[in-house]
């Protein structure tokens, strides 16, 4: 790759770097082409962007970046793939998933939110992650739950209450 090209390349890499909130680095290795087609699908479905990257321009970029990788930089050994999504438990389930039918892909690590994962044994505790619609959800219902009990015994206790009313009336 001549140097131009690879200027370019750091600079695409740090321009998708500096407003990503969810990204996990793998290692995609070792799967055939129908393996590799059928996890690229899958990442598309769920609208998260695989690449295949180069380890030495992925450095270069995150040290340019305004984010904080930390030790993540120090997992860019062997064979290195990005996966970007706005959710920030969809690449997990993917991975595991896909790990169903074969060993790959293996989580190296993930910058999720500001934190950083290393390892692919933190792959429980990433699929478990609620995304924010899941949290503001969970938070709503939350709240809507003594609204409505309240709301259920006013209507119960007041169709009561005009009942006994009737009654005394009619004698």
């Amino acid at each position: 790759m001549i140097k131009e090209k690879k200027k370019q390349v750091v600079e695409d890499l740090k321009g998708a770097l500096e407003d990503v909130k969810n990204l996990y680095l793998t290692d995609i290795s070792g799967l055939n082409a129908s393996e590799t087609s059928n996890l690229r699908r899958t990442c598309f479905n769920q609208k998260i962007k695989l690449q295949v990257v180069k380890n030495t321009l992925l450095a270069k970029a995150m040290d340019n970046s305004n984010n904080d990788f930390g030790e993540l930089i120090d997992t860019l050994k062997g064979n290195t793939s990005l996966m970007i999504s706005d959710s920030s438990s969809a690449p997990a389930k993917v991975i595991k998933n896909f790990r169903k039918k074969s060993d790959r892909p293996i989580l190296k690590g993930a910058f999720i939110e500001q934190t950083v994962y290393i390892g692919d044994d933190q792959i429980d505790k990433l699929v478990a992650i609620k995304s924010k619609d899941e949290v503001i959800g969970d938070i709503i219902s939350l709240l809507q739950s003594p609204i409505k009990n309240v709301v259920s015994s006013l209507q119960s206790g007041g169709g009561k209450l005009s009942g006994i009313l009737k009654s005394l009336s009619e004698k």
